[in-house]
């Protein structure tokens, strides 16, 4: 072991007193005391027992003794409380009195005024201690309660007063009954004085010590959020019932509310109190529990709408109204709707909202009173986001809703009409489409609330038409209504946009028709974002956008003269807005509001075009506008008297406490880094994102909210995602955010002289002397200033060119630049620090080393002479942005002192210096990797010191300090760099065992922390108690504690991929389970599906029963929908058959009262475990464990059949079934999944109990009733298209193979099959005619259907039968869909789909973009049924090809013909583009012929001939294309693919050259054809380096490879002259000779190759041998080459060499005996090496025999050869006839002696019989 380790011994107990001196002593002590906390959990009692004196004694003397002992800081006092803990936990607890006494003596000496650090310790123990063994010791109660409370009413330290309220607590919380009457009134009393503490750790302890006293549930809470738990807690237990009167309360229900309500609506309460009552309304409700809220749900809306949303006080200014939807909607939405109500609840609560809220605007009772549209607008929000949270919507729901929403698209609230239309969006409600044609004037904006699959052309193009009409007709009419009419049909228009090119291309001569006069320019803008962003670059080519920048120009004029105009200008909507009283929301936006969106639409125009579209000039105006309007004393917007008022009277403090939703005009726009703990941080200091969005509500001043954008409701969105409400900031500061993003697209492609221009003019108009009245607007230039030239900075990043560095790197530019953002450091203002600092890091990214160099002195010199905290700050933040930016390889030489200062930074007692100092170190480490290995000893030190000090502590420091240290945790900074330094040790952590113990020990003690916040880093495992580890974190997994859940569940999920059997073992079920439960109980935590999906993919294969027992639990319970659905109907779902009923009756109760008390669960947890199920059979079929797929294979291997994969079959089709039958969409879609999985997993698994029968026979019942469902009345396009697979895979399957079996399976897919013959609308089974584009989905399933069937059928001769009847029918089918694909593909203005019916041509490209997934993904199975075809020669697919449906019969002139069929173009574009597509090696499984390559390539080998291609592919620039496609694959694709490419190319050469067979030019096409095949073989066979684009590749297929690409040159020169033929041979031959050399792998590639050398040595029985010496060289060379290559490997041993001699042995031999007779080889050749028979071995043997047997045929030339090698046998006879005393080595040549005894026969046997003697 290392000396410096310091580890505890029984030989040496005590302190080395001597080695606490120095600056390593606090080091040596802590890793002491660690080690004594190892010992008391791993030690004997009776170890323990013999040690426990003296290590008390120790124990105490590091609390109480002065030098050399350090302080006790929070490491050291930590470790002893621990190792006390344990110690009277496992040893003797019988001096614990005279501990206490020791420590309440150090703690109580009130006269000793230095040892305020020793008194912590003390304290501190004593509370660890009374809090465990309390009980035991209650005696001290009344002493601890006295020094307690005297110590908090002395003026000492904050710490030590907070230490003192935190013992009293943890006293109290064991020891409370000891405490007498009067002790209790006096820990009351001063208690609650200390709420009103100027100490705010001191409140927070005072608090818990109140929650103590009065006993309450739940108070697992960290100290942040104390008070508010603690009122929260109070009022809960205002609704525990009493027992006089029973079951009554202390307070009403409306009471208890009124406590809060009542402080929150009084006339001059602040803003940071009114964000606190809320936050003490999220503690009452946590209090009370998901239980109570669902109970009283009705009762909450009512209170929240009435006390809190109706006040006048919250009404009074638009910033009020915002604020209090915020407030509402964070209590309503993140915190009951997303984590306590259930689905049930979900339901109803939407139900109550209808019921109470929306049903009753408008008001038609006498008498009754209509919501405002400030309780409807929340409403209808908490309505939208429960939709969302659904994600479908039952009947019940759709009954609830439907009627009102409409009503309340007529509202007269602009905001209110915006929020319905969300409402609309949130959820696909039936008879959206409906309504949308019923009124398409009111519900035009609501195109898009049903997925484009369920919309018809129709209704886009009636959208269009009003839009059209109404802009015509603007004219006619007055301005007020002409503007309602722009505004209406620019927004349909602009949510058209979002439909694609393919429909507003063809839409483009309508919107010509119509001008654009000034008056719609604000409209016409408002389509456009939406037309750049959906249609570039289709649409938008570089013309277009040069036109629509003028058309931008032009509007940017209207809006600046407007704006110059605009104080003359009487606002008509503002006067109405005035005289509204105040309880109106707003009915849109005024005048001045709607010229701020027009120049945000501006803004984000010319944005989207870029600099490429925009002319220099226009770019200079743009920009210095941008400058004027967010950097500038004109830009400002606000009341210029209000502003100087509050700049002469100081009243201005802050930007981010200006709560007025303008804040001087300040952007919007976040800016924080990813790197930034900020955001990392927020919600680890609260117990969720609750509670932090109300902590941030205390610094925005504006706030942001949907009606500001009402195009939001037009964008794209993913209706999949549980939460989606885009929101959006006022327009004024919309108009900011949009000029900033401008500014950073344009500054960076400017010349240097123009940016230095630029950014001179905003510094100057920053600078301007105009703001010595406005200093908010000052403030906010400030900060957009910066933001902007920090958005430009990550611009000029983000695309790099040599344009930048010169723009940036210009003095003109870098000087007044880095003095503007040098000051921004050396504010306070947060936001301007940060940006400013990480522009500097980025500046100094993109200029010289002479600009670090300086800056870096600058920042030096600073942090050396500046004492301000916000300076120094600003300076840490920025030395870690620039390492971060620059990287280790540029600013390597700074990293010293980088480290050094930082280091240094980190030390400083100020909350605000060191916390950003600690979080740029780790931003250092992490960027210099490998390079800080010399730091990292300095750096575990200097932690260490700042986990000692008491100025790093959330309550250290001063007041000042103590109370800012909450929101800057030092703790969670140290954890990040000692994460960080981890990844730069790495490996070598495991060899410094000083390192790492302390690292170890230093994590230990954080992870022990009761700051929760505190992350777990996981290394190191070996030295890690994993085990512990994980009970560790399944303990978390239930706290209440967010960040802990997000936490365990990211560290779970590391364990899991490193060892998912070790958590199997751990964890167990129960573990899984809990993981299921969180999942169901809260969807929103994030991470629970990867550990479960990852853990189960690891493990199912060795015990699939147990996951699908997990699964099948959460299958048995409903789900709300389905309840809420068969509520309503009654007798529930019809349709089924017998089996089908008892299937139902198996998964559900019998009874409806049972149903009603079943379990439930989420269905987005039920959709889970079907994809659970899914990813289960995939596992197990490709594990390879047959075993789990085969019972009798499993019975024959003695496997016990229970718990195998095959025995839940039936299981597994029962979920299918019941996921079949239930409500929600996409369970069903699922399900039918899992259903096709078990068909195709198990179709060739044989029956265990019957012979020569499949199982799935048995099964056949109950897989056809969980399909009936699919094809109800009440079922998508999706499940239908779904479901015509899964009946193709039960066809294909073979399950049942005689016909009149198949039953109505089979009749569906021919129902379906008739159909798509005709141009009407499909109607599958008892469902619904569908729209135009579901009804093309369908057709492409049902063909896609049937072509798996048809390419099954060479294997499965059943379903030719299945077939033959509708084949003629299906060829022309699937070729036309094919021609649709390809047009598709090709962008074509219009499809001729047979679908699109009689579609008016503008719109039938519509469905392109719709149809094109379900195209791309049934294509390859198509094409796969039409080469199957070709192959065969059918006469039905060659008259599709050619347009007809009439057979072509076969005649001898089509192989002649010159023109291609009518459908060959369209067809082979399909196959190049999927060939050139292609990615290398992109198949999981190359070989396999499915996929789309191999599919590709065998439509190919058929299209390449001339009864298809003619002579198409003979043009030159096809052929080129062709060739160059040819070569791309043989350099890239897998060996068996280009197996088949050299079959292709085979049959091309062989159909389309075959006129010109005698021609040997070198540019004919078979010689062309011939290049190629040489080429694949050349990078077949292996290289002299070893390396070839087939190292990785299966052995098997490279040999394949190998014998077809010899195959095919010989049948390709076959086409060749006599010449030309014998030198390819030749060529061959010499490339089989490079095989043989080869020594590069130990993969055999010539054994099983010899039969081709073979092939290449025998010539035609056509060809004679030319009369030159020619091939006989040939001959005579490669029999060398054998031979010499046999005498290289002389000596040598191994594989290689061990093959390389045995293969040009065989050559050798198949040399002599396959050349003809006339082929002559010298003979020195033959007697050079045949007669040094004495290392042939057991392969020479072979070849003897082989040549003795050959030379009957009476050869002279092999006489000869055994003429020679008879000697040499001779004599290895005689050789091992010695070796008979070694029984070993005898035995080892006996097989040879065998062989050659055999020869010896054969050879007597072929001579005369005079000979023989």
């Amino acid at each position: 072991m290392d000396s410096s380790v310091t580890e505890f011994s029984l030989d040496s107990r005590s302190v080395d007193e001597s080695r606490l001196t120095g600056e390593n002593g606090g080091v040596y002590l802590f890793q002491w005391l660690a080690s004594v906390e190892r010992f008391f959990k791993t030690a004997s009692p009776e170890d323990i027992k013999a040690t426990q004196k003296d290590l008390e004694a120790g124990l105490i003397n590091v609390i109480a003794s002065r030098e050399p002992y350090p302080a006790p800081g929070r490491a050291l006092r930590n470790l002893v409380a621990s190792c006390f803990l344990t110690l009277y936990t496992r040893g003797d607890s019988k001096n614990m009195f005279d501990t206490l006494i020791a420590f309440l003596k150090i703690a109580g000496d009130f006269k000793a005024a230095d040892r305020d650090q020793h008194k912590i310790a003390s304290l501190y123990c004593v509370g660890e201690l009374m809090g465990t063994f309390g009980t035991q010791v209650m005696s001290f109660m009344t002493e601890i309660a006295t020094i307690a409370i005297k110590t908090y009413r002395l003026s000492g330290p904050i710490s030590l007063r907070y230490h003192a309220v935190i013992a009293l607590r943890k006293s109290l919380s064991t020891a409370r009954r000891a405490a007498t009457e009067t002790v209790a009134k006096d820990v009351i009393k001063q208690m609650k004085n200390a709420l009103n503490d100027k100490s705010l750790p001191v409140r927070r302890a005072a608090c818990e010590v109140l929650m103590v006293m009065y006993p309450l549930p739940g108070g697992d809470w960290t100290a942040s959020e104390i008070e508010s738990v603690l009122v929260g807690q109070v009022l809960s237990s205002s609704q525990a019932p009493v027992i006089i009167p029973p079951q009554d309360t202390v307070l009403t229900l409306n009471e208890m509310f009124h406590q809060l309500s009542v402080h929150f609506n009084k006339p001059q309460i602040t803003h940071k109190t009114r964000v606190g009552i809320f936050d003490l309304y999220a503690a009452l409700f946590t209090s009370l529990g998901p239980a109570f809220v669902e109970a009283n749900y009705g009762a909450i809306i009512q209170h929240l709408m009435s006390e809190i949303v109706n006040s006048p006080r919250n009404s009074a200014t638009r910033y009020d109204v915002l604020f209090i939807r915020r407030l509402v909607g964070m209590l309503l939405r993140d915190l009951i709707g997303v984590r306590m109500l259930s689905e049930q609840c979900q339901i109803a609560a939407i139900q109550e909202l209808s019921k109470v809220y929306l049903r009753r605007w408008p008001a038609l009772m006498p008498g009754s009173i209509a919501p405002n549209a400030h309780v409807l607008t929340i409403v209808l929000r908490e309505v939208a986001g429960l939709l969302q949270q659904l994600g479908n919507a039952p009947p019940p729901v759709q009954e609830a809703l439907a009627e009102p929403l409409v009503t309340l698209l007529a509202h007269p609230s602009h905001t209110v009409r915006v929020y319905t239309a969300w409402a609309f969006a949130s959820s696909i409600l039936i008879h959206a489409v409906e309504l949308l044609q019923r009124d398409i004037n009111l519900l035009a904006s609501q195109s898009q609330t049903a997925p484009p699959l369920y919309v018809s052309y129709d209704i886009s193009a009636k959208v269009l038409d009003m839009a059209i009409t109404l802009l015509k007709s603007t004219g006619e009419h007055t301005v007020a209504l002409a503007s309602v009419e722009v505004e209406t049909a620019w927004t349909c228009v602009a949510a058209l946009m979002t439909l694609g090119p393919n429909f507003v291309r063809g839409t483009c001569p309508s919107y010509s028709r119509v001008g654009i006069p000034t008056s719609r320019t604000r409209g016409c803008t408002w389509c456009d974002p939406r037309f750049l962003r959906h249609n570039a670059p289709t649409l938008v080519t570089l013309d277009v956008a040069r036109r629509l920048a003028t058309l931008l120009s032009n509007a940017f004029l209207f809006a600046n003269a407007y704006a110059v105009q605009a104080p003359h200008i009487e606002d008509p909507l503002a006067g109405a807005e005035n005289s509204r009283p105040s309880g109106a929301a707003s009915d849109g936006p005024s005048l001045r509001s709607r010229e701020a969106l027009l120049r945000r639409r501006v803004f984000q125009c010319f944005t989207v075009l870029g600099a490429t579209s925009i002319p220099e000039t226009t770019q200079m105006t743009l920009l210095q506008s941008v400058i004027s309007l967010v950097a500038s004393a004109e830009g400002f917007s606000g009341s210029s008297v209000q502003a100087a008022i509050a700049s002469s009277t100081g009243s201005f403090v802050s930007l981010w406490t200006t709560f007025d939703g303008y804040a001087y005009g300040v952007t919007a726009v976040e800016v924080s880094e990813n790197a930034s703990p900020t955001a990392d941080s927020v919600e680890i200091r609260h117990s969720g994102f609750v509670e932090a969005s109300l902590d941030d509500m205390l610094r925005l001043p504006i706030l942001q909210s949907t009606e500001h954008d009402p195009l939001s409701i037009c964008q794209s969105r993913d209706l999949t995602t549980e939460s989606f409400w885009p929101e959006y900031p006022p327009p004024l500061t919309q108009a900011v955010d949009a000029a900033l993003a401008l500014f950073a697209r344009l500054l960076p492609l400017q010349d240097s002289t123009s940016a230095a221009r630029l950014i001179t003019l905003m510094i100057d108009s920053v600078k301007s002397p105009k703001y010595e009245k406005n200093v908010g607007r000052k403030a906010a230039v400030e900060v957009n200033a910066a933001i902007a030239i920090l958005l430009a900075m990550r611009q000029a990043m983000a695309s790099p060119s040599k344009h930048v560095p010169a723009v940036f790197g210009s003095a003109n530019v870098i000087t007044p630049l880095s003095s503007f953002l040098k000051d921004g450091l050396l504010n306070g203002d947060p936001i301007l620090r940060s940006s400013s600092s990480e522009a500097l890091g980025r500046l100094a990214s993109l200029v010289d080393n002479q600009f670090l160099a300086t800056l870096m002195k600058t920042l030096v010199d600073q942090v050396v002479n500046n004492r301000d905290p916000q300076a120094r700050a600003g300076c840490a933040l920025t030395l870690g942005a620039i390492y971060d930016h620059v990287g280790s390889l540029a600013a390597g030489p700074l990293l010293k002192t980088t480290v050094n200062v930082l280091m240094s930074l980190s030390k400083d007692a100020h909350p605000v210096v060191h916390y950003w100092a600690l979080h740029s170190l780790s931003r250092v480490v992490n960027a210099a990797s490998l390079g800080y290995a010399p730091y990292v000893s300095g750096t575990l030190g200097m932690l260490f010191s700042v986990y000692l000090s008491p100025f790093h502590e959330l309550e250290g420091g001063t007041l000042a300090h103590s109370n800012i240290s909450g929101d800057l945790p030092a703790y969670q900074a140290v954890c990040q760099i000692i994460d960080a330094v981890i990844t730069v040790l790495g490996p070598d952590m495991q060899e410094s065992m000083r390192t790492r113990t302390l690292i170890l020990d230093i994590v230990r003690r954080l992870a022990s922390e009761e700051d929760e916040g505190i992350p777990f880093p996981l290394f190191a495992p070996e030295h890690v108690d994993v085990p512990e580890l994980i009970t560790q974190f399944r303990t978390h997994l239930n706290s209440p504690r967010r960040p802990l859940k997000l936490a365990s569940i990211h560290a779970l999920y590391q364990l899991v991929q490193k060892d998912a059997l070790l958590i199997s073992k751990v964890g167990g079920d129960r573990l899984v389970e809990e993981l299921f439960a969180m999942l169901d109980g809260d969807p929103s935590i994030e991470g629970v599906r990867k550990v479960i999906s990852s853990w189960m993919k690891q493990t199912v294969a060795y015990n699939p029963s147990a996951w699908i027992d997990l699964c099948q639990k959460i299958m048995s319970r409903t789900t709300a929908s389905q309840q809420a659905t068969d509520a309503a109907t009654k007798s529930g779902r019809i349709g089924f058959d017998d089996e089908g009923e008892s299937l139902s009756v198996g998964m559900a109760n019998e009874s409806a009262s049972a149903d009603q008390n079943r379990p439930t669960s989420r269905w987005r947890t039920q959709l889970f475990a079907l994809q659970c199920l899914h990813d289960i059979c995939v596992t197990i079929a490709r594990s390879g464990r047959k075993e789990q797929l085969d019972i009798a294979y499993a019975r024959s291997m003695g496997l016990p059949v229970f718990g195998l994969f095959v025995s839940r079959v039936p299981d597994l089709i029962k979920m299918a079934f019941t996921a079949s039958t239930a409500y929600v969409t996409e369970i069903r879609l699922e399900g039918l999944t899992v259903l096709r999985d078990v068909i195709e997993t198990f179709a060739l698994t044989p029956d265990p109990d019957y012979e020569n029968a499949l199982l799935l026979e048995q099964h056949q019942a109950p897989i056809t009733a969980a399909l009936t469902p699919a094809f109800t009345s009440d079922v998508t396009p999706e499940i239908l298209a779904s479901a015509v697979g899964a009946c193709a895979a039960f066809v294909g399957c073979g399950i049942v193979k005689d016909i009149n079996r198949m039953g109505r399976i089979l009749k569906l897919l021919t129902s379906a099959l008739g159909q798509c013959k005709g141009t009407a609308l499909l109607s599958l089974g008892d469902a619904a005619e569908v729209s135009p584009n579901a009804s093309a989905m369908l057709r492409i399933a049902t063909l896609s259907a049937w072509a798996q069937l048809a390419s099954a059928s060479p294997q499965q001769k059943y379903l030719q039968d299945v077939v033959k009847p509708y084949w003629p029918t299906l060829t022309s089918l699937w070729i036309a869909a094919l021609r649709d694909y390809a047009s598709i593909r090709a962008g074509s203005e219009a499809s001729s789909d047979a679908s699109s019916a009689t579609l008016n041509a503008t719109y039938a490209s519509f469905g392109d973009d719709i149809l094109l997934p379900y195209y791309a993904e049934s294509w390859p199975v198509m094409l796969s049924a039409v080469a199957t075809a070709m192959e065969a020669r059918d006469p039905f697919i060659i008259g599709a090809m050619e347009g007809t449906d009439e057979i072509t019969t076969a005649s001898t002139d089509r192989s002649a013909r010159s023109e291609p069929t009518a459908m060959f173009f369209a067809i082979f574009s399909l196959v190049y583009e999927a060939l050139s597509g292609s990615t290398p090696y992109s198949e999981p499984f190359p070989a396999a012929t499915g996929s789309a390559s191999g599919t590709a390539l065998r439509a190919m080998k058929s299209l390449v001939r001339r009864e298809y291609s003619g002579k198409a592919l003979l043009e030159p620039t096809i052929f080129n294309e062709l060739l160059n496609l040819w070569y791309r694959m043989a350099m890239t694709e897998p060996p068996a693919l280009q197996i088949q490419l050299l079959e292709v190319i085979h049959v091309f050469a062989t159909e389309q050259g075959q006129r010109n067979n005698a021609s040997d030019d070198l540019t004919s096409l078979a010689m062309v054809c011939l290049r190629v095949c040489t080429y694949i073989l050349k990078n077949a066979l292996p290289s002299a380096d070893g390396v070839t684009n087939h190292n990785q590749s299966n052995p098997a297929d490279r040999i394949a490879l190998i014998k077809t690409s010899f195959q095919a040159l010989l049948s390709i020169s076959s086409s060749f002259d006599a010449k030309v033929e014998e030198e390819t041979r030749a060529v061959a031959i010499s490339l089989y000779g490079d095989l043989l050399r080869d020594e590069t792998s130990d993969i055999d590639l010539v054994g099983p190759t010899l039969p081709v050398l073979k092939s290449l040595l025998t010539p035609r029985t056509t060809q004679k041998v030319t009369d030159t010496e020619f091939f006989p060289r040939v001959v005579h060379g490669l029999l060398s080459s054998c031979l010499l290559n046999i005498d290289e490997m002389r000596g040598r041993e191994g594989l290689i060499s061990t093959n390389k001699v045995k293969n040009n042995f065989l050559a050798a031999v198949l040399v002599l005996t396959v050349i003809p007779p006339s082929v002559k080889v010298g003979r020195g050749v033959v007697s050079q090496k045949l007669s040094d028979t004495h290392e042939m071995a057991l392969t020479a043997a072979h070849c003897a025999k082989t040549l003795i047997t050959a030379s009957a045929s009476g050869s002279v030339m092999l006489r000869q050869c055994i003429r020679m090698l008879l000697p040499g046998m001779v004599e290895y006879i005689a050789n091992v006839a010695e070796m008979a005393a070694d029984e070993a080595a005898l035995q080892s040549h006996l097989p040879a002696v065998g062989e050659i005894v055999k020869a010896f026969g054969t050879l007597f046997n072929n001579i005369a019989e005079d000979m023989r003697q």
